[in-house]
């Protein structure tokens, strides 16, 4: 029994910043695991080194934002903003060595081994490619350059968040001496610094973005394997970067790359106009304080000297790169044509099959409820319930919220025409959504040009929720079509993260959906909501009331579990209630992809809650809730993860899935997670995670069954006889 405990003790909890860098050591471990074929582990690090530009550009920014406001206010792990800085900066620099350590060790000679050599230095070229880079460099590159100096009326000039570089140090050349007059009387004196030694001009170059950064060159006929050699765009550059700087003698020259601070600071109390404002702080992004240097191992101690003051970064924010800085340029790689055989079979969302049939999306919909399964299942009967809406003569009204849509979204599409077609149609855009707000703003200016009533967010909420409502009219009256999910309408990223959604015709739930857009676009409070329940006001207190629910089962000895798969945990109300509910006798078993702040395996706390973590092929995103109730099983989808900003600061909604069918088909995703013994990561009680130890075990991994049981229904066949690996052509992170 857990009742007198103090739930709340920070060593019960894991810093969140921490957990995270344990989640992309997961993703890491992916790209060390020889069992995957060679492109697939590139892919996977190639998201590690973008997860890291996230985190430091968010993360870390917030921590120094903390810091510079004077914030000492510690985390649930009792640690200040400034301690978790120091923490943390150790932690990424022994995580940048190992992402390092396994390209340079592991990938690169894997890389030659199986025909793709990498020209690592340009001073490594023969004379052919030599040639070859130089010629490259004048016909395609050149032209694009814009290389900068700084002296006294040139300025230090603003370097880009994230852009690729190469700083340079430069000295005047001697003139030529004049015809008759010994040499020394043409040379120019030497500058001086003020500490009397030498002074040397610095410069800098971008590496255009516009231009291929992996160029194909010839191969040199020794290499055996030699099937395609390439080099990288910026040791071309640095092999003729004398070209740019003609009356200079170039003393070094080293790739250089900063991460700057990205977190937004929007005052929305302030702020006249939302839009405008988002606009106005986007363009501050590429300009924001610079927090982490990166540069070539062994550079100049002069330039880093230089880049360091100029910067105003500290010794700890400077990364020596002992490779290629950047290393998302290895999605570039896995492109690369000639390689499939080092790549899994790509995978396609297989149809829906209770949309197989004849009749409209409507009709179908209104038999039974549908549960989708993406991207084992194709997202288009999402698109068609939007395109069917916008042309049916019966609708009236189209309602949805869009968090991230894709760049040339079909939904957007859909809405545009509804409108102009002349149905009501209001839309909820959310304007900050992180590094898509760019992206929602066009599309809500297209929104409000085709006739749609576009709400721009509330004010110091996010709407994180994904609902749509289409209102028909049919002949026994209105009836309302709603679809729920955990994910974003985004068809895109619809074929690389696992989601569900709920189809459904239910009256209970249409009058909800209904009450949600009011709320939004009126600010109407229902006085009682009958499914859903919806954050920020509702949704913390429902998922407290079910935990402590089944404790109480437990308590008096009636059947008690809870199963709960979630993107991140770090809520510690709903942590304080899970070990609470351990005590009780409550299993718990928790299927978290990234952040955990609980801690597992805590004698008279946590003994009776396991974590697993799958990090697959695809990104998992789904949120699904298991709660036994006494033999009454509940399941529940949401759109929000455990944790404060979802719970306190977003517009989400948990949804009940109640069709017995639709709860088999969740139980089974839940089981099968909670079976997968390749891809499922164990936390342990010393906070760290290793993989399921499978000696002696029949390999199971769920995102591969998910992908067979999805091609069984859609082809309606007993057995597949074809079983190689299904795995989507990327993997990102969210």
């Amino acid at each position: 029994m857990g009742e007198n405990q103090d739930f709340f003790r920070p060593e019960l909890y894991t810093n969140r910043e921490q957990s995270w860098l344990l989640f992309n050591k997961r993703v890491l471990s992916e790209a060390r695991d020889r069992q995957i074929p060679l492109f697939e582990r590139l892919k996977f690090l190639s998201i590690t080194a973008s997860n890291l530009d996230e985190f430091v550009m968010v993360r870390i920014g917030s921590l120094a934002d903390m810091v510079n406001a004077g914030y000492t206010k510690k985390d649930i792990a009792g640690l200040s903003p400034k301690e978790q800085l120091v923490m943390l900066s150790g932690l990424v620099h022994d995580f940048v060595s190992l992402e390092y350590s396994t390209y340079s060790r592991m990938l690169l000679p894997q890389m030659k081994e199986n025909g793709l050599i990498f020209v690592e230095h340009h001073e490594q070229l023969t004379k052919e490619q030599g040639r070859y880079a130089d010629e490259y460099f004048m016909e395609n590159v050149y032209p694009v350059l814009t290389p900068m100096a700084v002296d006294s009326s040139r300025p230090f000039p603003l370097i880009r968040n994230k852009s690729l570089n190469i700083g340079a140090l430069l000295d005047k050349k001697a003139e030529k001496a004049q015809e008759g007059q010994p040499e020394k009387q043409g040379k120019k004196a030497a500058k001086k610094g003020k500490d009397g030694k030498e002074a040397l001009d610095f410069a800098t170059v971008q590496v255009p973005s516009v231009l291929p950064r992996v160029v194909a060159i010839p191969s040199d006929g020794k290499e055996e394997n030699a099937g395609l050699t390439v080099i990288l765009l910026e040791e071309i550059i640095e092999r003729n970067i004398s070209r740019l700087f003609l009356n200079y003698d170039v003393v070094c020259a080293h790739p250089f790359r900063i991460t700057r601070n990205a977190d937004l600071a929007i005052d929305e109390d302030e702020a006249e106009d939302l839009l405008l404002e988002i606009e106005k702080q986007i363009k501050k992004r590429s300009w924001g304080r610079a927090l982490r240097l990166e540069i070539e191992e062994g550079a100049d101690k002069r330039l880093v000297r230089l880049l360091k003051k100029e910067l105003q970064v500290e010794d700890e924010d400077i990364f020596r790169i002992e490779g290629p800085l950047d290393l998302t340029f290895l999605m570039k790689v896995y492109g690369l044509d000639g390689f499939d055989h080092l790549k899994s079979r790509h995978y396609e969302p297989q149809p829906v099959p209770e949309f197989m049939q004849e009749g409209s999306v409507f009709d179908i919909i209104r038999k039974k409820d549908i549960l989708l399964h993406h991207p084992y299942q194709t997202f288009d009967p999402v698109v068609d319930f939007i395109r069917q809406a916008s042309r049916d003569p019966d609708v009236l009204a189209i309602k949805q919220t869009l968090y991230r849509v894709s760049g040339n979204s079909p939904i957007i599409a859909a809405l545009a025409q509804a409108a102009e077609n002349g149905k009501q149609v209001s839309v909820l855009v959310e304007l900050k959504a992180r590094f898509d707000e760019e992206n929602n703003i066009v599309w809500a200016r297209k929104l409000e040009q085709a006739g749609c009533h576009v709400i721009y967010g509330l004010v110091g909420l996010k709407t994180h929720s994904k609902i749509t409502l289409v209102v028909r009219r049919e002949d026994e009256g209105i009836r309302r079509y709603v679809h729920l999910a955990t994910g974003n309408y985004n068809d895109a990223t619809a074929k690389l993260y696992t989601d569900v959604g709920l189809m459904t015709a239910n009256e209970a739930i249409g009058e909800d959906a209904t009450a949600v857009f009011n709320m939004l676009s009126g600010y109407s409070e229902p006085r009682s909501w009958n499914r859903l329940s919806v954050a920020p006001l509702w949704l913390k207190d429902r998922f407290l009331y079910l935990i402590n629910r089944e404790a109480k089962n437990a308590r008096e000895g009636r059947p008690a579990r809870i199963v709960a798969k979630m993107n991140a945990l770090c809520d510690q109300d709903v942590i304080a209630a899970l070990y609470a509910a351990s005590c009780d006798g409550v299993k718990i078993d928790l299927i978290v992809r990234g952040i955990c702040c609980l801690k597992v395996g805590i004698p008279g706390v946590s003994e009776n809650i396991s974590v697993r973590s799958i990090v697959g092929n695809f990104l998992e995103h789904a949120r699904i809730f298991f709660f036994e109730n006494n033999g009454k099983p509940e399941y529940y989808c949401s759109s929000a993860d455990w944790m404060p900003r979802n719970l306190e600061r977003r517009v989400e909604l948990l949804f009940p899935v109640e069709d017995p069918d639709l709860q088999e088909k969740l139980r089974y995703i839940l089981d099968g997670q909670m079976r997968d013994n390749t891809k499922a990561h164990i936390l342990q009680p010393d906070g760290s995670y290793e993989k399921v130890d499978r000696r002696g075990k029949e390999l199971f991994c769920a995102q591969e069954d998910f992908c067979l049981q999805a091609v069984r229904a859609a082809s309606r066949k007993e057995e597949i006889r074809d079983t190689r690996r299904f795995v989507p052509e990327t993997h990102a992170a969210e």
